[in-house]
């Protein structure tokens, strides 16, 4: 019975690498993982801003002819547009310091979001 008990067990250093390896995979896994997160979630975000710049343009041409139609004039109505895109512009210029800090931050939440919502208890 205690022949059947005993299996030779491998050497430490064939059991070593075998763990190198499986870390290795799982590590290159998670990357691939991780990776496939942050495009799919780019690409859903570029989905989303396409969509709102054309409702933007739209909008904004909307805006152009009915201002357009009230001042009994085309181009009042696109002026009036246009003007009211450059003080937008001014106003983005003259904050643009205070702008800037809160979306890089928020670019970087996100990543890291993604990141470390895969992690799990055992980190590489």
């Amino acid at each position: 019975m205690e022949e059947a008990k005993k299996e030779p067990q491998q050497p430490l250093i064939e059991q070593l690498k075998e763990y190198a390896e499986i870390r290795f995979k799982l590590a290159k896994y998670k990357a691939v993982d991780s990776g496939s997160t942050i495009f799919a979630s780019l690409i859903a975000d570029v989905v989303v801003v396409i969509s709102m710049v054309l409702a933007f343009i739209f909008a904004s041409f909307t805006l152009a002819f009915y201002l357009a139609h009230v001042l009994d004039s085309d181009w009042e109505g696109f002026g009036c547009v246009a003007l009211l895109y450059l003080l937008i512009a001014i106003v983005i210029k003259v904050n643009k310091g205070g702008i800037e800090k809160p979306l890089a931050n928020a670019f970087v939440k996100k990543i890291f979001k993604n990141k470390n919502s895969n992690d799990g208890p055992a980190n590489i």
